[in-house]
Formats: C-alpha cells, sequence, structure tokens
C-alpha cells in the first residue's frame, strides 16, 4: 500500500524544561531560542509514562513500538521563557498502512496560550492491523518564526516520531471477583471489564462475551465505550425483592474467551445477597486479625500439607487487613473519624471479615498458603489474582455475641491462579471451622479449606488449617488425615 500523508494542524500545549536532551541540560530558558519537539517517555520495559508520573532521567524517544490497541498519547513540548501571544504548530502524518484504521487529534489548529505550554496528540485505533504498519509523525511549521522545530542540537532533535505497530494481543477481565446485594427490587450495582490492552468498540458491541448462571432477575447494561478504551462499566439493576434472610442469593457472570480477546485474572463474577445472620458487631471478632498501625502485619498460619512426601504442618504467613464497608452495611462498625464532626474522612469495617492482600504494588500475597499448593504459579496479580483473597474468611460470634469463640465460613468465591506458562484457572474455594481464644489476646482459627477444578484436581480436594493472630503458637498435633501435594500448573 502507497504511504498515506495526512496533515493536521494542532495546538500543542507544553511543559516547560520537560526532560531536555543531553545537550540542553546546560542551558535555560533565558539562554536559548524557544523550540517545539516530541516528547514520548517510556519506562525500562517499554511502557509510555503518563501524566503525573515523572522520571528526570529519561529522554524522548523517536521511535516507540506499539503492541496496544488503547489510546496512544504522544506529548509535544514547547520550550520558552515566555509566551507573550498564541503559537501554531503544524504536524503531518504518513501511514504504511490503511490510514482509515486510526485517527489522530486534534486534527485543527489549536494554539499554545499564556501558560499552557503542553498538548498531546492521541492516536485512537479504529481497526485491528494486520500486519507490522508504522505512522511517522513530523512537525512541519511554527507560527512563530522565532521557535525552532526539535531540539537545538544535531543528535537528538526530536522532530519526527516514528510510531512502529507490532503485534497486538488482547484480553479482559473482571476488576473484581464478588459483588454483594442488599436485595431491593431496582438495586443497582456497577461494576466494570477491564481491557489491559484496550479493545475496539466494534468487536465487542455486539459480541456475547458472558455465560450466565442466574438465581434472581436482573437487567444488566453498560455506558458508552467512550475515548478510554481501557474498560467497559456495566450497571446490573435488580428486578426483584430477595426478602428470605435464610436463603443465599446468587448469580454467576463468567467471561466468554472470542477469537480476537482472551482471558485473564479474574473471569467469574459472583453477584450474590447473603444469609442473614444476627450478630452484634461489638463482639468485632475480625478486629483480632489486622493492625492498620502496621502496614506490614501478618497473620500466621499452619497448613497440613506435603514435604518430601510426608505429611506434616507447614507453616505460612500472609499479609492480613479488614473489609471496609459504607456506614449502611448492617455489619459495619467505626474504625475512624468518630472524634471529628465530619464525615468525609470516616471509615467503618465489616466486623466479621477479614482478607489478604498485599501492601502495595502487583504482587501477590500467600492466602491460605495456596502458593504450597502449585509449582510453576505465576505470582503476579495480573495473572493470578487468586493469591490475594480481599474477603476471605467470615467469623460467627457463639451466640451472636461471644468474644471469644464462635464459627468461621470460608467465604465461597471463584478465585484464578494462572502459571508462568500462560495458563490459568478458575478454582472455586469454600470451608468452614471454629475460632476461639485460646489464651489471653491469642486467637486459633481452625478450618477446613475445600478446593474445586476438574482439570487440576479431579473435583474437589480438602486440606485443614490452622490460622494464628500472633507469630508465636503452640505446637500443633500431627492429625491422621491425607495432605495436599504440589501441582505443577
Amino acid at each position: 500500500m502507497n504511504p498515506i500523508k495526512i496533515i493536521s494542524v494542532v495546538v500543542v500545549v507544553l511543559s516547560i524544561f520537560t526532560s531536555c536532551s543531553k545537550d540542553d541540560y546546560k542551558l535555560s530558558a533565558q539562554d536559548i531560542d524557544p523550540y517545539v519537539r516530541f516528547n514520548l517517555l517510556v519506562n525500562s520495559s517499554n511502557a509510555v509514562l503518563e501524566y503525573p508520573t515523572v522520571n528526570s532521567t529519561a529522554l524522548p524517544v523517536s521511535s516507540y513500538t506499539n503492541k496496544s490497541i488503547k489510546p496512544l498519547k504522544i506529548p509535544v513540548t514547547l520550550t520558552t521563557a515566555t509566551l507573550e501571544k498564541p503559537v501554531y504548530v503544524e504536524y503531518s502524518i504518513v501511514s504504511t498502512g490503511d490510514n482509515g484504521s486510526f485517527s489522530a487529534t486534534p486534527k485543527n489548529q489549536v494554539s499554545f496560550v499564556g501558560n499552557q505550554l503542553s498538548d498531546t496528540i492521541y492516536l485512537s485505533f479504529d481497526k485491528r492491523w494486520e500486519a507490522k504498519e508504522k505512522i511517522t509523525l513530523k512537525l512541519e511549521s511554527v507560527s512563530d518564526p522565532s521557535v525552532h522545530i526539535g531540539n537545538l542540537n544535531t543528535a537528538t532533535i526530536n522532530n519526527v516520531i516514528e510510531i512502529n505497530l507490532d503485534e497486538v494481543k488482547t484480553n479482559f477481565t473482571f476488576q473484581v471477583n464478588r459483588l454483594e446485594l442488599k436485595g431491593e427490587v431496582g438495586e443497582q450495582v456497577d461494576f466494570k471489564v477491564n481491557f489491559p490492552n484496550g479493545f475496539i468498540p466494534s468487536e465487542i458491541e455486539n459480541t456475547n462475551f458472558f455465560k450466565f448462571t442466574n438465581g434472581f432477575d436482573y437487567v444488566l447494561t453498560h455506558e458508552d465505550f467512550g475515548d478510554n478504551r481501557s474498560f467497559v462499566t456495566y450497571h446490573l439493576r435488580l428486578l426483584e425483592n430477595l426478602q428470605k434472610d435464610d436463603v443465599y442469593y446468587q448469580t454467576g457472570i463468567a467471561l466468554v474467551p472470542n477469537a480476537n480477546y482472551t482471558t485473564t485474572g479474574n473471569t467469574v463474577l459472583q453477584v450474590f445477597k447473603p444469609i442473614k445472620t444476627e450478630r452484634d458487631v461489638q463482639a468485632n471478632p475480625a478486629a483480632h486479625f489486622y493492625d492498620l498501625s502496621n502496614q506490614y502485619y501478618l497473620t500466621y498460619g499452619a497448613h497440613w500439607s506435603d514435604k518430601n512426601g510426608v505429611c506434616t504442618w507447614q507453616s505460612f504467613n500472609a499479609f492480613t487487613f479488614p473489609v471496609v464497608v459504607s456506614k449502611e452495611n448492617v455489619n459495619a462498625i467505626q474504625y475512624s473519624g468518630q472524634v471529628t464532626s465530619t464525615t468525609s474522612d470516616d471509615v467503618y469495617h465489616d466486623a466479621f471479615k477479614i482478607g489478604f492482600n498485599v501492601v502495595s504494588g502487583n504482587g501477590t500475597t500467600n492466602s491460605f498458603d495456596l502458593k504450597r499448593w502449585f509449582s510453576n504459579e505465576s505470582t503476579d496479580a495480573a495473572n493470578s489474582p487468586g493469591f490475594n483473597i480481599t474477603s476471605a474468611i467470615e467469623f460467627f460470634p457463639e451466640n451472636g455475641n461471644s468474644k471469644t469463640k464462635g464459627s468461621v465460613l470460608v467465604i465461597p468465591q471463584d478465585i484464578t491462579i494462572g502459571g508462568k506458562n500462560g495458563n490459568s484457572y478458575s478454582i472455586a474455594i469454600a470451608g468452614a471451622g471454629s475460632y476461639k481464644e485460646i489464651s489471653s489476646g491469642l486467637f486459633e482459627i481452625s478450618f477446613d479449606l475445600k478446593v474445586t477444578n476438574d482439570a487440576l484436581f479431579g473435583g474437589t480436594v480438602t486440606s485443614q488449617y490452622k490460622i494464628y493472630n500472633s507469630r508465636t503458637f503452640p505446637t500443633v498435633s500431627p492429625i491422621n488425615e491425607a495432605c495436599i501435594t504440589e501441582i505443577e500448573l
């Protein structure tokens, strides 16, 4: 296909002295003529750095390999000490592919005005490219003759940038795996389907990529796709009253892959209304198992599992946190904000639930010692979000108000664990047991964990656990039961 040239005029609204080239470091705004250039910065993983991310050592690139169909932001910057009148900049685009497969904005004339000295060219992709293509952008002319096009050097001018369109793989995932309902007719809950590498609207607007296991009546709609191309927001509106307190209502929504989009991360969303149980929030058993004054707080456990061919109790730990809820939640107990008159900073926790998660970043903690269940597992939360179970254990105090003992439930849910080889598995977990204060301030949770996946386990397998709120706990006596052995993903 012959190259197609499109001339567009843009306002390039730019930041002063953002990521200068090496030759520019010795100059100041008072010493140099104003100049305009492309200012696309990437990190070591070839990911584009976007505001407000700052990297003072990165230099603008003149070529970028794009493997995503999300809109690509290409900053253009103007370096100048003063700007007394608007400045207009024109750029051209030359494509080796179909110019109808993408669009660039702004297309028309825009201007630098006052202290607004930065702007961004947005490349949006409306079709999936079939082969490797290249889009070249070039700064062509400036309305103010005193503004130089490109850096004031010959080594890294940055007046031209090449966008190489490489092979792209697209996938999708649920942002969360559980949504709780109050059970009132007309109630609406929202959820997002994330597309980490973007999506093409025409490819998904008439595609049904959900599989439903419905336990109640509802209607499902979604918001307009918009321009972000990173997620789609869905609205689930309840069409019936879920009134029976002793019934657990649940609907399952599963993602179904197709030729263009594969699944990753959370693939099953559970929308549910739990059984209503009379409990006194002042018992607050969950509070014994977290300490937000220590961001690295851990609970410690023993797991009956295989070690070199012998079943034994093996120790593990996991970062443990409360489950944050709204003030209106029936199990809400206020954690902070009691001493102030404002309510915007009030925080409420579920008095009967705890979960496991990382302190920060994209890693994973070791919920239920699940990492001992597998080998070759991916510990990245994008591939194995199931290692971070943010709502994991629910407490039921004896008589509804005991502060020392009761029963526990492993909250039933589907989690996703992936292998380093790209394999991914949706695994159902459940379980039950008890908890009690075994000495002053030391609590023990004793329970079984039931794990279900036909491909991995041939059905359901069960493993025994104990969890403590201190690293110092009594030696656990051996039990006469089988134990799980490691499975390669």
